[in-house]
């Protein structure tokens, strides 16, 4: 390849990154675009007509033609099948395109996640010592599967409910619904951290001495947490997968880490008691932020109306919902927990940090699930059967081959990544091969889980979740003082294949849809028209 390609693809990749631009005729237009943009997506279609009518001229990205133009023909020629397939899903108007592209941006935020997640974990680690890193990440996370908990699943409802109301123009009802979600999760958090409190200063003669300073610290940053669940739900509700998941997932774990950094350089001791109090901070500036973007965004989004509340009805449906999303998160962090349990703080690190190099191919599984959960909803209740079951198939494949991939690179990056956490480390690596089983099982289904919860089948997936959690229990108790870290990863391997295997069937026979990534796609629908 000689330096004039190189040009053509520096060029490419330039024209790539700005891949649209919307010219104005003056820059007052422009400014009046800004100010009196549209407010509902429903309306962009007619927006670009009445945009066009008043002169303006849009020009759309093709990344096909600007490949074309730019890159050396044979590698134009061979990128052509990937670009025309970009270029389907950047410009395609169909939920499917609209799906993917949220699918695409929730993968963008999960992988820069995990980037920044990998790097504060390994900072923290060496830092710390195996000790007190094993009690912060272990306090960490019980606080994380309580601030889910503590929305009783109707984080998820939000989801389900919002998208029929605004089809419906009860506008009443989803101001109600998410003033109600809002208030309640605050709330919820606030009694759980106060009992939780009052609990462990009670039985803290039966507390490891090193765990009670930093639960309680933990209790007090809680609420915060449940509430940017809140509002991660209400964010998916409109299909604002960036403004859901950003605070979260990029601007919480900066700020703990640029907090870690600046008390590190003043002196301040690298425990876990330092990381928890600075995670507080951090926790509550996140949330605020988010609670304020996304009232903002509500107002030019959702017409103005007085609240409606249909409290029991939407409580009725979230107590199913928040049993799937309790056994859900308890399935996938029972292990660190027993392992906590039944072994000591520096056990607790080596496992977290493999399963957090396992995050690395997880998460494909969680970016689908966060951009294809509302998209199931809005099929559902437009009627159209055929598209709702080619939509659930399609997020099958979105799922597994992205994380079969990223499971190979990470199998072969593993080693190496455990081991910048501390020569300690290193001793997870076995386990990768272990977890990577069950997370692979678990893509070949996709996010079957939302499919049920989408569908009113909540209560066959909290019964699902139900009995895999204790087989997990069980498999934990028996494996772990026989075993140790090894037999935590094969308990869970063997829950998640379970899992996957219950959910698929379960989505066969209640919804004739095939959620199973190795069964070809004419034989799903030569037997569901035999069903």
């Amino acid at each position: 390849m000689n330096s004039s390609d190189l040009r053509k693809i520096r060029l490419f990749l330039f024209l790539f990154i700005k891949k649209s631009c919307l010219r104005f005729p003056c820059a007052s237009q422009a400014a009046k675009h800004r100010r009196e943009k549209p407010a509902c997506p429903a309306h962009n279609k007619q927006a670009r007509r009445d945009l066009q009518r008043q002169g303006w001229q849009i020009v759309r990205f093709s990344a096909a033609e600007t490949a074309s133009r730019f890159l050396p023909g044979r590698i134009a020629a061979r990128l052509r099948p990937v670009t025309e397939r970009l270029d389907a899903v950047l410009t395609d108007s169909g939920p499917q395109a609209s799906a993917q592209r949220s699918s695409l941006v929730a993968f963008s935020v999960r992988v820069a996640s995990a980037g920044i997640a990998l790097v504060s974990q390994v900072i923290l680690a060496r830092w710390m010592g195996e000790f007190e890193y094993g009690v912060f990440v272990l306090v960490w996370l019980a606080m994380i599967i309580m601030g889910d908990l503590a929305c009783f699943g109707l984080h998820t409802t939000i989801i389900r409910f919002v998208p029929e109301y605004v089809q419906r123009q009860s506008f009443g009802l989803v101001q109600g619904i998410i003033a109600t979600g809002r208030v309640f999760a605050f709330t919820a958090a606030t009694l759980i951290a106060l009992l939780g409190t009052i609990l462990l200063l009670l039985l803290k003669d039966h507390v490891a001495s090193y765990y009670l300073v930093p639960f309680i610290l933990g209790f007090i940053c809680l609420p915060m947490i449940a509430l940017g669940n809140m509002l991660d739900g209400i964010a998916r509700s409109r299909t604002w997968v960036m403004m859901a998941l950003t605070p979260s997932y990029i601007v919480r774990p900066i700020l703990v880490l640029l907090f870690m950094v600046i008390a590190h350089r003043a002196g301040l001791p690298s425990t876990a008691t330092t990381a928890l109090a600075l995670s507080i901070a951090a926790t509550w500036i996140t949330t605020i932020g988010q609670l304020l973007t996304v009232d903002r965004s509500l107002k030019n989004d959702i017409p103005a109306a007085a609240n409606e509340q249909h409290f029991g009805e939407w409580i009725k449906v979230s107590l199913p919902i928040f049993l799937v999303e309790g056994f859900f998160f308890l399935l996938i962090n029972v292990d660190v927990l027993m392992v906590g349990h039944a072994l000591d703080p520096e056990h607790v690190a080596i496992y977290f940090a493999a399963t957090k190099i396992m995050a690395l191919a997880h998460f494909v599984y969680f970016a689908v699930k966060a951009s294809v959960a509302q998209r199931y909803s809005d099929l559902l209740h437009s009627g159209d059967r055929a598209a709702f079951a080619s939509f659930a198939e399609a997020s099958v494949r979105w799922t597994f081959w992205p994380t079969l991939f990223l499971g190979i690179i990470i199998l072969m990056m593993g080693y190496p990544l455990l081991r910048l956490f501390g020569p300690a480390f290193t001793a997870g690596y076995p386990l990768l091969f272990i977890l990577i089983i069950g997370v692979i099982a678990r893509a070949s289904v996709g996010p079957a889980e939302s499919l049920l919860n989408m569908s009113g089948k909540q209560n066959i997936c909290a019964l699902l979740y139900a009995a895999t959690l204790a087989v997990n229990v069980i498999l934990n108790l028996v494996l772990i003082p026989q075993f140790g870290l090894t037999g935590a990863a094969v308990s869970t391997a063997i829950a998640m294949l379970m899992e996957a295997a219950l959910l698929s069937t379960a989505v066969s026979r209640t919804l004739h849809i095939t959620m199973f990534i190795l069964i070809p796609r004419d034989r799903a629908k030569t037997s569901e028209g035999t069903s």
